[in-house]
């Protein structure tokens, strides 16, 4: 059973976004996610050696993307994917994390703001995703990257398509040396709505409600991502379900204990090392889903980021 949650954390539950998934609609979601970014906007921003905004290719047209560059290059390059259920979150949301992987990671990072659904159907979300990261691949020396050196990363949804897009690069290129799946989603077979589906990972319930995200939240976020039965099963929905995880880069996985997405991620991590894949799995006591970004009034919040972190940055030397 989970244990007790951090006690800063606590203190900030009530005041989280996402209550009664029931009533969610994408520019509800979109708003709030907004808002809670713009609650810190008065703690100082980290600072990369530079921070620009440029367009990239996706895989319908031009995308929007911001590329944090360190003081030292040329440096390993990470392709960022930010959380939000798919649906809500952008490269603003998350800039804060972005430039503390930049810094801590001493590494480029490009986080991408993808297309989102409802309105872009899946696979368009995905298939923007693979299209920045082969965009970087192919533009590695201008952002200032080691051209062996490309990795992607992601947080929630953003770890989901993060494992997506290391499965298309092993088949297809690009070489990708490591994935940093952060609290990842790897399994919506279900949806979040099927008993027997759920049944196969205990934390759906027992962090059901209570700990920000809500096992309720995520069947309205994955019904969006995926309404159909058949793409829930899809490797690039669902990467659990991949036929063959043998011969993806390393990866580093951290979930976090107060979390519903807590076992489908440690059953990943637990994929990937049957597959004979080197994986650094961190499960976080008394945190919750989002606690990258919590560092602010949590110092084991803040701790954990900087474990998971260091881990990565080790991996990707």
């Amino acid at each position: 059973m989970p244990g007790r949650v951090d006690a800063d954390i606590e203190k900030i539950l009530p005041l989280l976004p996402l209550k009664d998934a029931a009533s969610l609609t994408p520019r509800r979601a979109r708003e709030e996610l907004k808002a809670l970014a713009e609650s810190r906007k008065d703690l100082p921003l980290p600072q990369p050696a530079s921070v620009a905004d440029l367009m990239i290719a996706g895989s319908a047209g031009p995308i929007a993307a911001r590329v944090y560059r360190p003081g030292k290059m040329p440096a390993a390059t990470v392709v960022f994917f930010h959380g939000g259920g798919w649906v809500a979150g952008d490269i603003d949301t998350h800039d804060r994390n972005a430039r503390t992987l930049a810094i801590e990671l001493e590494a480029v990072v490009l986080s991408v703001d993808y297309r989102r659904p409802p309105e872009t159907p899946f696979p368009g979300t995905f298939d923007d995703c693979l299209a920045a990261t082969r965009w970087a691949a192919r533009n590695i020396a201008d952002l200032g990257g080691d051209g062996g050196r490309l990795a992607v990363a992601g947080d929630s949804a953003g770890g989901n398509l993060a494992a997506a897009v290391a499965l298309a690069c092993r088949d297809h290129g690009p070489q990708l040396v490591g994935q940093f799946l952060i609290y990842p989603a790897t399994d919506l077979a279900g949806g979040y709505a099927s008993q027997t589906e759920n049944a196969k990972y205990p934390s759906r319930a027992q962090n059901a409600e209570g700990y920000f995200l809500t096992t309720e939240a995520m069947r309205w976020f994955a019904g969006q991502y995926v309404p159909r039965s058949a793409d829930g099963i899809d490797p690039r929905a669902c990467p659990l379900r991949a036929r063959d995880l043998k011969g993806l880069p390393p990866a580093v996985v951290c979930t976090a204990e107060l979390d519903p997405l807590r076992d489908e991620g440690q059953a990943y991590a637990e994929a990937l090392e049957l597959a004979g894949v080197r994986v650094v799995y961190l499960r976080e006591p008394g945190m919750v889903h989002g606690y990258f970004s919590m560092g602010a009034v949590s110092p084991a919040a803040a701790e954990a980021g900087r474990r998971a972190r260091a881990a990565f940055k080790s991996m990707l030397e």
